[in-house]
């Protein structure tokens, strides 16, 4: 993937700001978009240090135009994106019965819409390119429900559908759409867990140890790559064991 610009959303922090490291050392030119500009700023001077070229955008994902004016100056200031990976997601976690409108529209806005119209932003450079990589951060919650979480796993879920719809399409262009479901990965989303429930999480997951940012972003990098050109509407889980 040496010189392909990659994009990453959601790489302020946790697995995509793992996600664009890893694809930095790949060769890949990384544009991280995310709302906390402070964030990506320093993500990037990181990448820079390495003798890696960086582009920071600023993009929410819950805003179709946001979206698309990012990427444009992605395209038009840093090059065509050749690699997208949406990472970015939120929660408003409540059960479903008192769930509130607004909370399930803007999670499913920002983790399913947002990654849709991304993808439909980047598919006419690769479609020229005839060569494209299109990555899915969804959840294991979007493979066996979480209760709770009635948005969110129907927003990953939802994404696992779409990544196998646009493969489907976009095969015969040389342009692979996959997706990765981690379980659970310690970032700030899980931070906020109880000792007893993390306890009781461990106690279910064969491999005994939480993720870490870094093996969902080693899963990414070998799906970015040449070697997974053969590869194509999978969804490939990164789990510790705890969904088989």
């Amino acid at each position: 993937m040496t010189n392909r610009t990659a994009l990453i959303t959601g790489a302020s922090r946790g697995i995509g700001r793992a996600c664009a490291l890893a694809l930095a050392e790949s060769g890949a030119r990384v544009a991280v978009a995310a709302r906390n500009i402070e964030q990506l700023e320093s993500l990037a001077g990181e990448i820079r240090a390495q003798s890696r070229e960086a582009f920071v955008a600023s993009m929410d994902l819950s805003d179709a135009e946001s979206i698309k004016e990012a990427i444009a100056k992605i395209g038009k200031d840093f090059g065509p994106i050749a690699i997208l990976v949406n990472n970015a997601g939120i929660t408003k976690d409540g059960l479903a019965m008192r769930m509130k409108k607004p909370d399930w529209d803007i999670v499913i806005a920002t983790n399913l819409t947002g990654a849709f119209v991304a993808i439909q932003q980047v598919l006419p450079g690769m479609m020229r390119e005839r060569w494209g990589r299109i990555i899915n951060i969804s959840s294991l919650v979007g493979e066996m429900g979480n209760a709770g979480q009635a948005n969110y796993a129907a927003s990953k879920a939802g994404l696992i559908g779409l990544t196998k719809s646009i493969a489907q399409e976009m095969g015969s262009r040389n342009i692979t759409v996959n997706s990765v479901a981690p379980g659970y990965v310690e970032t700030d989303m899980t931070q906020g867990l109880s000792e007893e429930l993390k306890q009781k999480m461990l106690d279910n997951i064969p491999l005994k140890r939480m993720g870490r940012p870094g093996d969902v972003a080693a899963a990414v990098r070998f799906l970015a790559s040449e070697e997974a050109g053969y590869i194509t509407g999978h969804v490939l889980d990164v789990n510790g064991g705890l969904y088989m």
